[in-house]
Formats: structure tokens, sequence, C-alpha cells
């Protein structure tokens, strides 16, 4: 087990410095120079070469990649090239807010999602469960910015009921996180709808049923266990997702996150402060990954069997 996590978290490391080099390389290839961008449009030219010799802009590509890389893996991300402070802080400030309003949205996504899911197949064919379909059909087709919108203007703007934008309660993460959770609620209730199908079709269901058990232990203990294995697969990917999917709601809700940051990096040509944005979000959609993988063998005991085995 030990060595699994191990050789897991060694294989991340090329992910991530895979990461890092696309980013620097579309970062050097787009339009705009950091150092006039700092100075000024006005700025001398003498200034602005100047600038360049200082921050190590004139050297070659891969001289440049390499200095990052190898600050980035003693913890020096370098220094934003808009207010000349550690791009360390500047993530490290605003990551607990798009963790919290990840956590909440996929919180909402799962505790609403699967129980739906499990009754939209308990129901087949009912009409609770045409109307679940329904549902999940239209919020996986509504686009979360414009979902988040709309929520503005009647929630915010005609009942006055919620906050449009800031962090200041827990009244703010309300509409971001119903809004980020919509889409992967919908996935988790059609994914979970058909995995239960499949499970509860199974033979020692019907022998379960047959002998007289109770019906919902059998639906919620027996069923849903085997049927989670894909759901929780589901989960670990999208909550990679939502956090990508948070630059949009972030921006949408006016929130101070990662999501805002990294579009001001890419306004500004900011790319020490992009490239560490995309790798944290990068790195934490790994762990999630990770995480999830050894979920399974808790859930599984043929999985749990082949790492006891593995030790041995």
């Amino acid at each position: 087990m030990f060595k699994y996590i191990s050789k897991r978290l060694l294989m991340m490391i090329p992910v991530l410095i895979g990461v890092a080099f696309i980013i620097f390389t579309i970062m050097d290839f787009t339009p705009g120079d950091p150092a006039r961008l700092i100075l000024g449009e006005y700025a001398a030219q003498e200034d602005i070469d100047a600038l360049r010799e200082e921050m190590g802009l004139n050297e070659n590509f891969f001289v440049r990649f390499g200095t990052y890389v190898k600050g980035a893996v003693t913890g020096d991300f370098g220094k934003s090239y808009r207010n000349n402070l550690p791009v360390s802080n500047e993530v490290g400030s605003r990551l607990p807010t798009t963790l919290k309003l990840t956590f909440l949205g996929m919180t909402l996504a799962v505790f609403i999602g699967i129980p739906i899911g499990v009754l939209s197949a308990v129901k087949q064919y009912t009409i609770i469960d045409n109307v679940t379909l329904i549902a999940a059909l239209l919020l996986t087709s509504i686009p979360g910015f414009w979902l988040g919108l709309m929520m503005i203007l009647f929630f915010s703007l005609r009942l006055d009921l919620l906050p449009a934008t800031g962090i200041d309660s827990m009244k703010h993460f309300i509409m971001p996180s119903i809004t980020l959770a919509a889409g992967t609620m919908a996935t988790l209730i059609r994914m979970t709808r058909s995995t239960m199908l499949e499970v509860i079709r199974q033979d020692y269901i019907r022998t379960a049923k047959a002998k007289g058990g109770n019906e919902k232990r059998i639906i919620f203990i027996h069923a849903l266990r085997n049927a989670l294995l894909p759901v929780i697969t589901l989960v670990g990917v999208n909550f990679g997702i939502l956090l990508g999917g948070a630059v949009v709601i972030e921006a949408v809700f006016a929130i101070p996150g990662l999501g805002t940051l990294m579009i001001g990096a890419v306004r500004a040509k900011d790319t020490p402060v992009l490239i560490a944005t995309v790798t944290c979000i990068a790195l934490i959609g790994g762990l999630i990954t990770l995480i999830v993988d050894i979920l399974y063998i808790f859930i599984d005991p043929r999985i749990k069997s082949q790492y006891v085995k593995g030790s041995r």
C-alpha cells in the first residue's frame, strides 16, 4: 500500500512539470512584453531593456524554464509581475476560498445527486424517474455562467434574498455553490441511476428479496455499496473539473479566489502567477484522484484482497 501511494506521488512530478511547461510555452508565445506591462506603455526603451535583463527575460527559453522549475522545487515560485509580491503568498491567500467553494459544490452534488439517482433507479419508468431524467438533462445543458447570472437576477436583484458578490458570510456561498454543483449533480444522478439498475438486477439481490430481506436494507446496504465504485470515480474526476469550473463561477460572482487570480494573470501576462495557479489546481486534482483510488480498498473487498496479496 505504501509503495503504491509513493509510486503514484512520484508519477505526479512529471505531470506537474509538463503542466508548467505547457503554460510557460503558451505564455511565451502570446503577444506582449512583461517588462513593458510592468513599467507602463510610455516607459523608455532603455528602462524596459534593463528590466528585461534583471528579470532574466533575455535568456534562452529552456534556460528560463529550467530556472523557474529549479526555484519552484525549493518553494520559490517567483514574484508577480503586477505587484512584485511573492507568488506563493498570492496563491496561498486565495486557495482556501476556491477549495471552500469547490468542496461546498461537490458536497451539494453528492448529497443531492446520489439519493435522487437511487430513487430514480428504484422507481424506474414512473413519473419520478421521468421528472428526474428531464431535470438532469436540463441541468447538464445549462451553462454555469448563465445559471449564475439568472440566480443573481432573481434571488439578489428581484427578491433581495441573497448577496450577489463577496465572501463575507456563508450566505455569499449559497448561489455560487449551487451554480457550481448543478452540472455535476446531473451527472451523478444519471450515473447512480444506471449503476443501481445494473446492480439491482443481479442474482444476489433477487435472492435477498426472495428470502424476505428488508427492501431498504437491500437497496442501501447491499446494492448501493456495489454501485458506488463508478460513482466515486466520477466524484474524484469531477472534483478536479469543479476546481477548473470555479474560474468562471468566481468571475460571475466576483469571488476573490484562484479563478479571478488566474484571469488577472492571463490579462497581465503574469506568467509566474498563472503557472503556480494552474499547477496548484493540477496537484489538487491528482491528490483527489489518489484519495479516490485508496477509497476503493475500503469499499470493495476484492480490491483490498489484491493489496493484501501484493504486500505478501
